[in-house]
């Protein structure tokens, strides 16, 4: 597992799955917390199961869920063009239009996203 911090970001890389569900995500988030002392994380698209990406198995909510409970901000970075489910693409749209979660192109975009400061209307 690649991980670079900038600003207060881990930016993460990983070849290997490292989220496959709902305990391993927790894992995940709390070794990355207490390794790196970040509470905002980009992770990349292929370390995560492809069941995240189908809302019918409410693997997403669940885990995103962890997320927000912990207040640990988190992008995910990679291409989702192949995912074509309407669902999914709303999703994706109304998570980029929040404060804590991002579904982004790529790492640049992600540290851009996680590090501003959105104001509440």
């Amino acid at each position: 597992m690649e991980i670079r911090i900038i600003k207060d970001i881990a930016l993460i890389k990983n070849e290997e799955m490292v989220i496959k569900d709902v305990q391993s995500a927790i894992d995940f988030m709390m070794t990355i917390k207490y390794e790196t002392n970040c509470h905002k994380i980009a992770l990349n698209k292929e370390a995560i199961v492809d069941d995240f990406f189908l809302l019918s198995k409410g693997l997403a909510g669940e885990i995103l869920q962890k997320f927000a409970t912990y207040q640990i901000k988190f992008a995910i970075y990679g291409d989702f063009s192949k995912y074509t489910s309407k669902p999914l693409k709303d999703f994706i749209y109304e998570s980029n239009q929040g404060k804590d979660i991002f579904f982004i192109k790529n790492e640049e975009e992600a540290i851009k996203m996680l590090s501003q400061e959105k104001i509440e209307k």
